[in-house]
């Protein structure tokens, strides 16, 4: 029969056994094993930099400020408005009396056009993105007479809704929804001008032409480039950026 007494001595013994088991150096080449713990879920992607990244690139790559550089903005202000010649005609109407130079042929050349860093805005219910396109250039006035007139600093903004549809086929795709220029973005601040003359008048009739006439045009030109730049966009990044926008996860970061 297997008393009491001897079950405590038996667990007396194992407890010893036990306790030098532990007290034991580990061989080397053997490590004792840890403690398992959770593992981290991995960080969520950064697809706002990566979408805005890959449309900056993407705007470059489609020659944006060759466009911009290229705007036939003269020719514009030459056959528009109501004016028998046109709106530079209407322009130099006003301040010809100031100065024989307006007579002249007046060039109109951009230069320095440049793309500066996109912002990126998510909808409250997390179905749409809103990127601003923040363009900046320089606008030469030059006269046949005396060349260079004046210097204007011109900064526009174009704001693009980008939407997650569905197809006939079932078929997600991000799309353009409202490409527009954001109203009140117009910025024209003079540069440089040529002293003598009545610069402030001419300028202030050129900027409000440029208003009414320049964002328009910017618009016409950089929308289609957006259509396509997300046509070559990877599809992976364009695959996680549509299953976040028809679940509605809010991925843009609000500071």
């Amino acid at each position: 029969m297997f008393h009491i007494g001897s079950l405590v001595v038996l667990c007396g013994l194992l407890a010893q056994t036990t306790a030098l088991l532990e007290a034991l150096p580990v061989p080397l080449g053997q490590t004792l094993p840890l403690a398992v713990t959770p593992a981290l879920a991995p960080s969520p992607p950064d697809l706002a930099g990566s979408l805005t990244g890959a449309l900056s690139n993407g705007l470059l790559s489609e020659g944006l400020l060759g466009i911009l550089e290229n705007l036939p903005l003269l020719d514009i202000l030459k056959t528009g408005g109501n004016a028998p010649s046109g709106l530079l005609g209407g322009l130099l109407g006003k301040v010809t009396s100031l100065t024989p130079l307006l007579n002249n042929i007046i060039e109109l050349k951009i230069t320095n056009p440049q793309l500066l860093e996109l912002g990126l805005v998510q909808s409250p219910d997390g179905h749409r993105l809103y990127v601003t396109i923040p363009l900046g250039m320089i606008l030469n006035v030059k006269t046949s007479l005396v060349g260079s007139l004046l210097k204007l600093a011109v900064k526009l903004n174009i704001t693009v809704e980008l939407l997650a549809v569905t197809d006939e086929q079932k078929h997600v795709h991000l799309v353009v929804g409202n490409c527009t220029h954001s109203p009140g973005s117009l910025q024209i601040s003079l540069l440089d001008g040529l002293g003598s003359l009545p610069i402030q008048s001419f300028v202030d009739n050129l900027t409000g032409i440029l208003n009414d006439v320049l964002p328009g045009l910017v618009q016409g030109k950089v929308c289609p480039l957006v259509n396509a730049v997300l046509s070559r966009l990877d599809v992976t990044l364009v695959h996680s950026i549509v299953n976040a926008l028809i679940h509605g996860l809010q991925f843009v970061i609000k500071v």
